[in-house]
Order: structure tokens, then sequence, then C-alpha cells
């Protein structure tokens, strides 16, 4: 009787440069798992079947784990860092941003939270005399963040759960379920012919 082909462990075996270079083009770019193929100098025609291939290795899943961590404790972002964040963006106050008179500050006087957050603005320049020497700068628009996002975002962190996701799904079929449905399937057929 021949033996049974058994695949060799890559438990132990370390990764390839290939293998390493897909990894840590994935860190850079999760969303697209072929682009970090070809990133990685993998064809392009075969990349998405490389990348799949890769990403069923538990090395490579576990060399990927490491390098994110690595990259987390680099830039120091935490799930409390992220939480932290998203709470100074929920308190933002355009009072922060206005005189008394309802005037906008000039924006070295804006909280640091204004200025590195806001997702856009415009500005209009106007010359105010002949000789072009004085230029008057006005803020006509300030984008701020979506609010209601940025809560949704609070509410989902993983230590707030407001709007805790659940889905179960049973997968406990056992042999003798599927062939009650089959029976049942051929019932219906002999009882359609009829």
């Amino acid at each position: 009787m021949p033996k049974d082909p058994k695949r060799k462990s890559t438990q132990y075996k370390p990764l390839t440069v290939m293998q390493e270079a897909y990894a840590q083009e994935y860190v850079k770019c999760p969303e697209n798992q072929t682009q970090a193929a070809i990133n990685a100098g993998f064809s392009p025609k075969s990349a998405h079947v490389k990348a799949s291939t890769m990403m069923r290795d538990e090395r490579i899943q576990k060399r990927i784990t490491e390098l994110m961590e690595e990259r987390n404790k680099r830039l120091r972002v935490s799930a409390d860092y992220v939480l932290l964040r998203l709470v100074e963006i929920d308190q933002m106050d355009v009072i922060d941003i206005l005189n008394d008179d309802g005037s906008l500050k000039p924006i070295r006087e804006w909280p640091k939270i204004w200025r590195t957050t806001l997702s856009g603005f415009d500005l209009s320049s106007t010359i105010m005399n002949m000789d072009e020497t004085s230029i008057e700068t006005i803020l006509k628009k300030i984008k701020w963040p979506d609010k209601v996002k940025n809560l949704e975002l609070i509410g989902k962190h993983v230590d707030v759960n407001a709007f805790k996701e659940r889905m179960e799904v049973n997968v406990n079929v056992t042999i003798a379920d599927r062939m009650a449905a089959a029976r049942r399937r051929l019932k219906e057929r002999q009882g359609g012919d009829q």
C-alpha cells in the first residue's frame, strides 16, 4: 500500500524574500492584497492567486501581525489613542475659533484640534490698493469633520459598544439533518411529477 502523500509542515520554515516583501507591502495597504503582491514583485497576472495563497499561510499572517504591532508602537497608535482623538473631534466647539463679535480669530489662535482636523477651507485674497502692497485674505468657508460619522465611530469603539452588532450563525448541521432535508427534497420532486 502506498503511503499517504502528506504536505510538509511549513510552520517552522522561514519566509522567503518574496513572502517577507509581501507582508511588508500588505501592511502599507491592507485594503488591496493583490496590489500588495504586485508591489512585492509578483506578476500582475498571478498576483491575485499568490496573494490569496499567502494570506492562508499562518507564518505570513503572523508576520503581518508582528509588522502591524511594530508600526503601532512606532507611531504610538492604540485603541485608546483613536478613541481620545474621536472624543476631541466630538468636543470641537465653533466658539473656540470665534471672537465675541462673531468674527473669526486668527488661525494661530485656534486650538490645535481645529487646526489639525478641518476637512477643508476656502480663502479669498483681495488687493486693497493699486500698488499691491496691501493684500487682505478672508476665510470664506470652513468644512469641519462629519460629527455624525465621528459619533458612530465612537459608538463602535470596542470599549464603548454603543452600536454593538451581533450576528449569530448556526453551523451545527448533522448528517441526520442533511439526510432528512434530502428526503424532503426527493419527496417534493416525486410529489410534483404525479
